[in-house]
């Protein structure tokens, strides 16, 4: 069940030597991917139980991991060390995230074809019995986890809100930080 988090075979053996000292910090694993390119990147997704990661938590896991991967030493060619948060619009690689984003506007694309189909978007509901549930114009619609090679939320205001709220709630959100926003008419922009 774990193919959204690492696809590839490598990125499955990467995440099979990192995922105990990630948990071990307190953290998941939500996504890895070995990317290719003129300098490979190695990208990692991860976040606390209950959600939310902030800077110095990456830094802290980046720390970790890379120290781990120099002696484990799996990947041949130089690359870059990418630790980020899943952010608003984040994939959804585990079946609980299709538990805990329920209500939320989602992109799903499956391995085959599903009447005519791989790709579909609309709101999610959730799990039951194993499959996942989604709203979709021709009504609600259960997807086997096993079925899917991508899922993401689609960012909306309600998401970013929401988003914001749990910062706020966390502490992690200070509305001080930030210049306050000045609206002008369109005329006044000419």
């Amino acid at each position: 069940m774990s193919d959204l988090i690492a696809k590839a075979a490598m990125d499955r053996r990467i995440a099979e030597i990192i995922t105990p000292t990630i948990e071990g910090m307190g953290y998941e694993l939500v996504r890895l991917r070995l990317m290719g390119g003129k300098t490979s990147t190695l990208q990692i997704m991860a976040e606390r139980p209950e959600g939310g990661i902030e800077i110095a938590d990456c830094a802290k896991i980046s720390t970790a991991v890379s120290a781990l991967l120099d002696v484990e030493d799996p990947i041949v060619e130089e690359y870059t060390l990418e630790v980020s948060s899943p952010g608003i619009d984040r994939p959804l690689t585990r079946l609980k995230d299709f538990e805990t984003f329920a209500d939320y506007q989602v992109k799903l694309t499956t391995s085959e074809m599903i009447d005519g189909r791989k790709r579909f978007a609309g709101t999610l509901r959730g799990v039951e019995d194993g499959e996942i549930l989604i709203d979709i114009p021709e009504g609600t619609i259960g997807l086997k986890f096993e079925w899917l090679t991508e899922a993401k939320l689609v960012l909306t205001d309600e998401l970013i809100a929401e988003s914001l709220r749990a910062r706020k709630d966390a502490g992690t959100f200070n509305e001080a930080d930030f210049d306050e926003v000045e609206e002008t008419t369109e005329e006044e922009d000419n």
